[in-house]
């Protein structure tokens, strides 16, 4: 539903979606498939409406992280294949089955659970083999002199009963980092990789239909790595160092207004702890954004949001449900105006940076009480509440 107050608020712009899917699509070729990392209820985007977005552009695949998340999308009308990355028991193989979704392996006990169960439920369960090439991890370790082994056991699972090995997939560590070791680590993941696919589909005497490994780093860095499909995850929704290079936009933008303005003396302290006190006659916005939903109390008299006058500082520390800003020099700044935390026009990299994280982990961040609203050809086409009311 709807929320009822103007309070805080994200706007998920889809027609940027869009725009870095095909940017990226054009990218990397008419040949190679796209999978649409969506884990994270699309990295606090909204699952729902980014696949379906992604699905009627022409996305391939779509990647998440737990059933729960797949059985989501499947019961919203999402029918792209649908590929988990993380663990899922053993007794919700019949539910795999049942909503037609993928499965990594990522051992010998994972392949054998899987397998007796599908078994058991006389249906076919299909799989993509994890290889773990460096990531140290989930997958088959095959590095250095682990690679018979894992290349005989990955031969193993592909062999097993109720299994349908449809892909293999390895995940870089480093390919987004700068500098010539981490240059050097990715190769050798690469390397690795193709080789345990040679020796395994030279025993197999069968190919893989998907190999994939390319990453957000790898898809624009290492086009070697591109193979059968691509995984971009913070490149799709327009965030991180290669995002400004390769053209693409944000994804989302988080939006907050001034509840009360007061104007304070010199010599006030500013919130919680007085870590912040005024050194002259300050005007002070509230706006009702604070930790809880989802602002990082470390970016306390850390950050600037943006407002119609430009960046406002954050002064005093970050509260539950709201925070300060400095409008001592924003005259057309009043209560009800607009103050963006995050998107076009106040860059989500500058302000992870500042918290010593990821743009992912501030989106994901974004909590239940702040309403997403979708946006496409400039008209909000859908809203949603996570709240239950």
């Amino acid at each position: 539903m709807e929320s009822t107050l103007r309070r805080t608020w994200s706007e998920i712009l889809l027609d940027n979606l869009a725009h870095n899917y095909y940017v990226l699509k054009e990218r990397i070729g008419t040949d190679v498939k796209f999978l649409g990392v969506v884990k994270a209820d699309a990295y606090g985007h909204g699952a729902i409406l980014v696949s379906r977005l992604l699905q009627e552009l022409g996305c391939d695949y779509l990647a998440v992280s737990s059933l729960d998340e797949a059985v989501e999308l499947r019961v919203n009308d999402i029918t792209l294949p649908i590929l988990i990355l993380g663990h899922t028991p053993k007794d919700e193989v019949e539910h795999l089955i049942k909503y037609n979704i993928t499965q990594a392996v990522t051992c010998k006990a994972k392949a054998v659970e899987y397998s007796e169960e599908a078994v058991k439920c006389g249906g076919t369960l299909k799989v993509h083999i994890k290889v773990d090439t460096g990531m140290s991890r989930l997958g088959y370790l095959c590095d250095g002199d682990f690679f018979d082994t894992g290349v005989d056991g990955i031969l193993e699972a592909i062999q097993m009963p109720g299994l349908e090995t449809e892909g293999i997939f390895t995940h870089f560590a480093v390919s987004d980092e700068p500098g010539e070791d981490c240059k050097a680590y990715t190769e050798h993941q690469f390397k690795l990789f193709t080789d345990v696919i040679k020796a395994v589909e030279e025993k197999w005497g069968h190919s893989f239909a998907i190999r994939h490994c390319a990453n957000t780093g790898a898809v624009a860095r290492y086009p070697e790595t591109y193979l059968d499909m691509v995984r971009p995850g913070l490149l799709l929704y327009g965030y991180g160092d290669f995002a400004k290079e390769l053209g693409l936009r944000p994804a989302m933008a988080l939006k907050t207004n001034v509840s009360t303005i007061k104007t304070y003396p010199a010599g006030t302290a500013i919130s919680y702890g007085g870590i912040y006190t005024t050194d002259k006659t300050t005007r002070i916005g509230v706006l009702p954004y604070g930790y809880a939903d989802g602002f990082f109390r470390a970016l306390s008299n850390r950050c600037s949001l943006m407002t119609v006058d430009g960046p406002a500082e954050v002064r005093g520390k970050i509260c539950m449900d709201m925070c300060m800003i400095d409008l001592t020099d924003k005259p057309h700044v009043d209560v009800g105006s607009e103050v963006e935390v995050f998107g076009e026009s106040n860059s989500i990299n500058e302000l992870a940076a500042l918290a010593g994280t990821i743009p992912y982990e501030l989106t994901c961040a974004v909590s239940k009480r702040v309403p997403r609203k979708y946006i496409r050809h400039g008209k909000i086409i859908e809203s949603e509440l996570l709240l239950r009311m």
